[in-house]
């Protein structure tokens, strides 16, 4: 698109478009909404991920019209959990949500995703990031995006425009410059994940589990408050990467990659690697809700910019969807004038997630305690029925609509974690 096609105001604008983004845009465009999805890169684009896909992101994907889509990459059933000299098969539990899971590259998942949001009929504008907005009092009126361009002498020239918009959507990823340029502050108080991603042929690169081996050991032999993951992508290669959780009282002091590369290196012969790591990637990620100043007068951030990220197991992608989906309804809700969008969007956020993300930061900042894992985790690893009730609770499989005992005990101890925070997620 050229500066001369480049649309100069919408309805709602989306800056971002991974999975909220384009979620968003297209549950927006097809409330008959006029909708612009700006992103920063040109697509298909990268992003540092494991790639995996729950049950809840199934779920979400389905409604999007894209379980046919999705069921023609590789479909797994289940948990695969190593660790302390055991190794157990965990199944989806089913319930309310799909009883499969998958996964697919972000290369392939947000290009699709992105192309599904534009044939809703949201415009798309690649290139362009956004790097301040234009006020009208309270509210955003416009968003400012710079785009570097070729110049004849060889080096680039900035160009600066603008996109009016009545509202605004933020879905600019766990950094969120945009966000941060409207107020968002992210609390590394709460815990927070550091991780690693990376390709790796395997021999088993089409089995139908996925694996998360929770001994995660340094090179010295430290058991690490994180886990090591392989998620075959039925292409040939395996996401294989590793995560740690941190605290700004108990920072992860490693190397990522390195630890990377060990734990791959541990793990050759039992799951067929061979070659080098490709395309390793890092990042830093806020979890549980841990920022604030979510909303405006006529904006909102959502999914990893609003800090949804699971604080027990590191994923993002189906809370990227569903905040899309619940803010494009909130957006229709509350009309052209988005009043009372500032109160209204926090307010979902925490109905929605607080009580969950509450316990799992909870449960997630003691895994942080060197003792805790090394002690406890054998004796969990040794109950499969514990590890089928930790694979629910960690991963967030528990719905609204859930009535049984494990559901009611998972909510019942996310009302008391909530009443103990100093500063409830996205307060």
């Amino acid at each position: 698109m050229t500066s001369a096609t480049l649309p100069t105001e919408t309805d709602v604008l989306v800056v971002g478009a991974g999975p909220a983004g384009s979620a968003a845009a297209a549950w927006c465009a097809r409330a008959g909404l006029d909708v612009v999805l700006a992103d920063a890169a040109t697509y298909p684009r990268d992003k540092t991920c494991g790639d995996g896909l729950t049950p809840r992101a199934v779920h979400e994907l389905s409604r999007l019209g894209l379980e046919d889509w999705l069921r023609a990459h590789t479909v797994n059933q289940g948990l695969r959990a190593h660790g302390f000299g055991q190794t157990l098969h965990l199944p989806w539990p089913g319930g309310t949500l799909p009883a499969w899971g998958s996964a697919v590259a972000r290369t392939e998942l947000d290009d699709h995703l992105r192309t599904t949001a534009l044939k809703s009929g949201a415009i798309g504008v690649e290139d362009a990031r956004a790097v301040d907005v234009r006020w009208d009092g309270a509210r955003v009126a416009a968003v400012v995006f710079e785009r570097r361009g070729a110049r004849r002498d060889g080096g680039r020239a900035v160009e600066r425009f603008e996109i009016a918009c009545r509202r605004l959507v933020v879905a600019d990823g766990v950094r969120s410059p945009l966000g941060k340029v409207l107020g968002r502050e992210w609390h590394r108080d709460t815990v927070y994940g550091v991780a690693g991603r990376s390709y790796v042929t395997s021999s088993m690169t089409d089995d139908p589990w996925i694996s998360s081996h929770l001994e995660l050991r340094d090179e010295k032999g430290a058991v690490l408050s994180g886990y090591g993951w392989i998620f075959p992508l039925g292409t040939g290669e395996v996401n294989l990467g590793v995560g740690t959780l941190a605290t700004a009282k108990r920072p992860a002091d490693i190397a990522i990659k390195p630890l990377m590369q060990f734990y791959a290196d541990q793990r050759r012969e039992e799951f067929g690697l061979s070659g080098d790591l490709r395309m390793p990637t890092s990042a830093l990620l806020p979890m549980g809700g841990a920022v604030t100043h979510v909303a405006g007068a006529n904006w909102a951030l959502i999914g990893d910019a609003a800090g949804c990220v699971n604080p027990l197991n590191g994923e993002g992608i189906d809370y990227g969807l569903e905040t899309g989906r619940m803010v494009a309804d909130l957006l229709v809700e509350l009309g052209p004038d988005a009043i009372g969008l500032s109160t209204a969007w926090p307010s979902l956020l925490r109905e929605h997630y607080g009580e969950a993300f509450s316990i799992a930061r909870r449960l997630a900042g003691l895994v942080t305690v060197p003792w805790v894992l090394p002690r406890f985790g054998p004796t969990g690893m040794r109950s499969e029925l514990l590890m089928t009730l930790a694979l629910r609770w960690m991963g967030n499989l528990v719905t609204d609509e859930d009535r049984d005992r494990a559901a009611r005990v998972w909510r019942w101890a996310g009302r008391r974690s909530l009443a103990l925070d100093a500063r409830p997620p996205f307060g």
